[in-house]
């Protein structure tokens, strides 16, 4: 209570110095004339080159050639990944959370700038570590044609999308359907496992892939419908519509063990079909002051099966129900010297998954979290600030356990502007984590002859404390900073092994000491010859301290990207190089697999042509690792997917676009929930 009412004081006291000072707000309603990025108290505001727009056929292929510091962004696959493993990495087009569909419908030639937020405040949701908000002008009384194809020359994988928008002065009506498919063979793991029995033998077990077959179909429509009244008024309704299968997932593996060979088959099949309506409102009502509201029903239905021969059959199979309700209302301020922003974010989640086969249990979950914020930014001279508190209820019940949480995220950002191009930035921010909904289940899963995992009803969400601290440089041509972090996570899940009196062991997450992490990085981006050669690289080294109640582990790790792109008219060249990602997490060491990719891009008019050759020379690409290193059991795992070595992908895209254009709304909140809890 006290710590509440110290950052309740701070927040009061910094608005009131602020409501006395003159301040130089607004770095966006600065005019850019030089360095098209911006550094401001929670991020960057990146301003495209004409250049880089215009070799660009989506956004995520914008975003590639942007080389945004920490992530991955696949253009070929449409993914952005986190190489940091911090949070999820959170995409919005003019504020809204933007799915796969109107990532590929984007054009970048309508895009005026980019919002790229690597320190989010307390507004974003729980385990968001970035934020990419895109920000376009949106056509008038016009209309946008696109269809996009991608397969993969080497293997049995594609994607291809269809989508269309038409626009009538305030009312805009969109439509879009995906699909992606694959039947891959080349996914395999090797495995060794030593188990320390209750005699102190070992007894070792290998466990090798022969032969895999992974065929797996997605299919998802989405129609919206926007009414906008210029920047003053906003109302959109989208329902959408995913469905998903995957009818075969087997795999065949050699087991060595007791000086013998033997074959088991793995099978495993999945479906699911989730509807999602998603309701928005914004209203300015004065020149500073707006609102906004937004609520999201999702229902998933999920069937899933799991069948393994090692030693003797084991399987089962869950049928799964979720239906969750999110809604968040936020108020926003723009006074002179700083910007007052508050809301409340409600979420309910009912969670039921019916195991039954050689696991029997019937898990029920309930979840009702209650969540009300308050933030101000702004600035004094070279004195920039972000002031924010968080505070939240949460309920939880399943079957017989129940508990009630109170949690608190204070965060605070302040930064100071050296000299021109120069700032130095702290950040304070303390955050909840929530436990993984599929490990509090009370549900009992065999995942080998010798393994079981077990759900624990009992877990508590953790709580991550975060220092930061990073030096920033921007001119012309350079973008440049250094980094520093220390997070202590208190009592974390953390992973926990138990060895039964028949030689039979145990794994679950109790909460446990703590886990900590010091990370240095630098990034740096620069233009060799201005609008033609662009070279990039971000790389440094992290720390992991994990302190369980009977084991302590360290480790070091390194890493780097690189990234170089030339812009030769029509034709848009680019190698990428990065190293992956090691990390130790309680007691499991783990590997996120290197990527290196050569791509070159041609645009003809409506047309986009790209090639890309993926981990070149790689027959055999490591795609992930892992290592156990507890003191009763020991296990080094190894995946091998030989459909991601030495890939070839060609990319067709053609859009037809007419209209006007004028300025798009922002729409402020997003909410949305995919999490089906299934222990796996």
């Amino acid at each position: 209570m006290k710590r509440t009412l110290f950052f309740l004081s701070l927040l009061a006291s910094v608005t009131a110095a602020a409501q006395n000072e003159e301040s130089s707000l607004a770095l966006d309603e600065i005019t850019i004339q030089g360095s098209r990025v911006i550094t401001k108290v929670d991020g960057q505001t990146i301003y495209p080159s004409a250049a880089q727009k215009n070799a660009s056929s989506n956004g995520y292929h914008l975003l590639q050639i942007l080389s945004l510091p920490n992530l991955r962004v696949d253009n070929v696959a449409h993914t952005i990944t986190a190489l940091d493993a911090r949070g999820l990495v959170q995409l919005r087009i003019n504020g809204i959370l933007a799915s796969k569909q109107e990532m590929l419908a984007l054009k970048p030639e309508t895009i005026r700038k980019i919002d790229f937020i690597d320190n989010p405040g307390v507004r974003y949701g729980d385990d968001v570590a970035y934020v990419i908000n895109i920000i376009t002008r949106r056509d008038d009384n016009g209309y946008t044609l696109l269809l996009d194809a991608t397969s993969t020359l080497t293997s049995s994988n594609g994607s291809g999308m269809a989508f269309g928008k038409y626009i009538h002065k305030k009312s805009a009506l969109s439509v879009s359907y995906n699909y992606n498919g694959c039947r891959l063979k080349g996914n395999g793991m090797n495995e060794v496992a030593d188990y320390t029995l209750n005699n102190d033998d070992i007894y070792t077990i290998e466990r090798n892939s022969v032969s895999s077959l992974y065929q797996q179909q997605e299919h998802d429509i989405k129609l919206t419908y926007n009414l906008a009244d210029s920047t003053a008024q906003v109302f959109q309704v989208s329902l959408s519509e995913s469905h998903g299968v995957t009818p075969k997932n087997i795999s065949v593996r050699e087991i060595y063990e007791n000086a013998s060979s033997s074959l088991a088959t793995k099978k495993q099949t999945s479906k699911h079909n989730s509807p999602v309506l998603d309701l928005y409102f914004f209203r300015q009502l004065t020149p500073k002051q707006s609102v906004t509201a937004n609520a999201v029903g999702t229902y998933q239905q999920t069937d899933y099966s799991y069948y393994y021969d090692e030693v003797k059959p084991y399987q089962y199979c869950v049928n799964g129900q979720t239906a969750s309700a999110l809604s968040e209302i936020n108020y926003e301020y723009r006074l002179k010297p700083f910007t007052l922003s508050a809301g409340i974010n409600h979420y309910y989640k009912y969670v039921r998954n019916r195991y039954e086969g050689n696991s029997d249990a019937l898990s029920v979950m309930r979840q009702n979290n209650l969540y009300a914020f308050c933030n101000i930014k702004g600035a004094y001279k070279a004195f920039h600030y972000a002031v924010g508190l968080g505070a939240s209820r949460l309920h939880y019940t399943q079957n017989d356990h129940t508990y009630n949480l109170w949690a608190y995220r204070p965060k605070a950002t302040f930064s100071y502007r050296i000299m021109r191009g120069l700032q130095i930035s702290y950040n304070f921010g303390m955050q909840p984590r929530g436990s993984r909904i599929a490990m509090t289940s009370d549900a009992v899963i065999q995942t080998n002859s010798m393994e079981y995992t077990i759900g624990n009803p009992n877990l508590k969400p953790s709580r991550d404390t975060n220092h930061e601290l990073r030096i920033t440089y921007n001119n012309n041509r350079w973008s440049a900073y250094v980094n520093g972090l220390f997070r202590h996570c208190h009592k974390p899940n953390m992973a926990f092994y138990e060895r039964t009196d028949d030689n039979k062991f145990l794994y679950t997450q109790i909460n446990q000491k703590a886990i900590n992490l010091l990370q240095l990085s630098a990034y740096a981006s620069y233009w060799i010859v201005p609008e033609k050669l662009q070279a990039s690289a971000y790389g440094g080294m992290q720390r992991c301290f994990n302190y369980g109640f009977s084991y302590t582990h360290l480790y070091t790790s390194w890493f780097y990207v690189t990234q170089l792109t030339a812009y030769l008219g029509r034709f848009t060249l680019q190698a990428y190089l990065d190293n992956g990602n090691r990390f130790l997490e309680g007691e499991s060491k783990g590997y996120s697999g290197s990527y290196a990719g050569l791509q070159a891009s041609f645009r003809h008019k409506d047309w986009q042509f790209a090639l890309t050759w993926s981990n070149p020379f790689t027959n055999n690409y490591k795609a992930a690792e892992s290592e156990l290193i507890n003191n009763q059991i020991y296990k080094h795992s190894v995946n091998i997917n030989r459909d991601s070595g030495n890939s070839v992908t060609i990319n067709i895209s053609w859009r037809l676009t007419r209209g006007k254009k004028h300025n798009s709304p922002e729409k402020k909140i997003h909410l949305q929930d995919k999490n089906d809890g299934i222990l796996k």
